[in-house]
């Protein structure tokens, strides 16, 4: 899935020293509020009782940083990594001006492989309907590299998972620049501190690989899922694959040499 982080919380500046398991709760919360003011006549119902956008915005940022500071041992700098509350990232923004943002983007077409494959429920994303979890994946990562992009550089940075995986330490090096972060050879070998410094969820779809050390398997997994009924329409359900510099003229292409997003 493509995942969105974000480091730093409260009115002050905290970024990212602890990050527990998913949430679930975060994302499911912010959909709420934003369809509390998604229509006209509930945001005037909403105003009429005095709770404004900055009422939802201050309630909305007190909850969010309540479980992420106490669902996990506390810390001086705090992540969270709910996927899905990348959908949500200018209202994030407003409610944590200081913090700073990761998108990880990944091709569309390994994605909706694994989501298939491995029947991870995400909303919108129909198992049985490979066009249609294509589209889904376009219509959400378009609308998620767009407000990335609009926040800028300083404050918002797509990473690719493919370059993540190739040049491990040199994107790596980055992300912590990025964040403010000094440098640890640790990071290239996270699966030696999985069970004391790093928390995993047994229930969570990404804890059997993400406890593995680094390796390419997932990058070409996808390569004989798709008819070639579906490769056909791939440029026309999935156009951001081509946006965002993939090449969907074969079903092996080469993610060596991709440039930064």
């Amino acid at each position: 899935m493509v995942t969105g982080h974000f480091y730093g919380f409260s009115r002050t500046v905290f970024a990212s020293h602890f990050s527990g398991e998913e949430t679930r709760v975060i994302p499911n919360l912010l959909q709420i509020v934003h369809n509390w003011e998604s229509g006209p006549y509930h945001q005037k119902l909403l105003e009429n009782a005095g709770v404004t956008h900055d009422v939802l915005r201050d309630a909305a940022g007190a909850f969010v940083f309540e479980v992420i500071a106490k669902h996990g041992d506390w810390a001086p700098r705090l992540c969270n990594k709910d996927p899905l509350t990348f959908e949500h990232l200018p209202f994030l923004r407003e409610i944590f001006p200081r913090a700073r943002f990761v998108l990880m983007i990944r091709d569309g077409r390994a994605i909706v492989h694994s989501i298939i494959s491995r029947k991870v429920p995400v909303v919108g994303f129909d198992w049985r309907k490979t066009v249609d979890c294509l589209k889904a994946w376009n219509k959400m990562i378009e609308k998620m590299y767009k407000d990335c992009k609009c926040l800028g550089p300083d404050v918002c940075l797509p990473v690719r998972y493919e370059t993540l995986i190739l040049r491990p330490e040199g994107e790596l090096r980055r992300i912590t620049a990025f964040l403010g972060e000094s440098w640890s050879d640790n990071l290239l070998y996270h699966e030696k501190f999985v069970g004391s410094e790093i928390r995993l969820h047994p229930l969570e779809f990404s804890t059997s690989q993400v406890k593995k050390a680094l390796n390419d398997d997932a990058l070409h997994s996808w390569r004989i899922f798709y008819s070639d009924d579906v490769l056909s329409q791939m440029d026309t359900a999935a156009p951001m694959l081509r946006t965002l510099g993939y090449n969907t003229t074969t079903s092996d292409p080469s993610y060596k040499s991709m440039s930064e997003l």
